[in-house]
């Protein structure tokens, strides 16, 4: 068999949520199934290091999809062309793009809909392109995998997809993503926040991830509590908003707030394990990958009680609202204050996290493969 896949986002050295699942399932099925050749489409010269094994040969299409004009020529005519010289017998797409012209069977993974949700937090040229084209690649595609049962509902809620046309394949995590001594623990606090115990915070800055809510009710806590706490953000800077600089102007802790950027795999690892307890009150998430990160971490998790953050969750967090400064200001007092809650939080996400590898995400995965190639069979 021959499966050809869209690889546009593996990028050395900037794998973001959608490149980390590219990578970490492609990397699992390449070398599972050597009977079969794989056609990885790039958009640019790839490293080499994204070919996985010696059944992938690399092909680059143009042009560079950099934004929506060239979105759409990339797909309608680079991947087209490529997907019309190779034949394969399927199309996988990890990222949801399909070329609309092509009759390849084709299997579309769909992270979230968080443009139809939240349009406000993406340019408005951006979220007309996706609101136009994903209800199309939704009703183009063989068949769909979903990384939450919640997208899966919110696909058949707003797209009216028959629920029997899609798979939940959930994210997994990284397993170097461990609880550390307490000796461990200080000297990553004396590294990263001068020593202090601290929130921590991992993504994208961006106006989804509702950071401005986050710091306000950081700042509240801090004048209640008294504490050293600090706030540590992971993450880079890409939709830096007014609001965002204006809150960071007017809070009494801004000092205590550390932008730390993006950080390689050992520091993350190390920053997960010091830190008192994960802030992740996101207004909308397809899955929440740093999520299951901390369970193995072995740290407490603040979350959002919205889209898919309860499913991934579970009971293995507090969920808050994230419009509601008071709610995160007391679960942050909660999880401070209450050593036994933290212990039962941190054994429920033990428990919590067996859901959820990248092992598991792949053998998924292939399975939907394998179920667009003998559709209408």
């Amino acid at each position: 068999m021959r499966i050809a896949v869209n690889t546009r986002l593996l990028l050395k050295g900037k794998l973001e949520g959608i490149g980390w699942f590219t990578y970490e399932t492609l990397k699992r099925i390449t070398k599972a199934h050597p009977e079969h050749e794989f056609i990885f489409i790039f958009d640019r010269k790839p490293d080499p290091s994204f070919i996985f094994s010696d059944n992938v040969k690399a092909v680059v299409a143009h042009p560079q999809a950099r934004h929506p004009i060239l979105w759409y020529l990339f797909f309608e005519f680079g991947v087209y062309r490529v997907l019309r010289k190779y034949k394969p017998d399927v199309f996988l797409s990890p990222d949801g793009w399909l070329s609309l012209r092509s009759k390849v069977k084709s299997v579309a993974v769909i992270h979230d809909l968080n443009f139809e949700a939240h349009p406000e937090f993406l340019p408005a040229h951006i979220a007309k392109y996706y609101q136009r084209f994903f209800p199309r690649f939704s009703r183009k595609a063989t068949r769909i995998a979903t990384v939450s049962e919640y997208t899966r509902k919110d696909l058949h809620e707003r797209y009216a997809i028959p629920l029997s046309k899609t798979d939940v394949v959930y994210n997994g995590a990284n397993t170097l993503f461990k609880p550390l001594s307490d000796a461990e623990i200080r000297n990553v606090r004396n590294e990263f926040s001068d020593g202090a115990p601290y929130f921590l915070f991992v993504g994208l800055i961006h106006p989804r991830k509702n950071l401005e809510n986050q710091i306000r009710a950081f700042d509240a806590f801090k004048k209640a509590s008294k504490s050293d706490m600090k706030f540590l953000i992971v993450g880079a800077k890409h939709w830096w908003s007014t609001g965002l600089t204006d809150i960071l102007d007017t809070t009494k802790f801004r000092e205590d707030i550390i932008f730390l950027g993006r950080k390689d795999m050992e520091s993350l690892v190390r920053i997960y394990g010091g830190a008192h307890a994960l802030m992740y009150v996101s207004y909308f998430e397809g899955f929440g990958i740093p999520i299951v990160e901390a369970f193995h971490a072995e740290i407490p998790i603040i979350t959002s009680a919205t889209s898919s953050m309860p499913e991934i969750c579970g009971d293995a967090g507090i969920t808050v609202n994230p419009d509601s400064i008071v709610e995160i200001t007391a679960a942050m007092e909660k999880i401070t204050a209450d050593n036994e809650l933290r212990n039962h939080l941190i054994e429920k996400g033990r428990n919590q996290r067996e859901k959820f590898s990248w092992d598991k995400t792949a053998d998924a995965l292939w399975e939907t493969i394998e179920k667009a190639v003998i559709a209408d069979r």
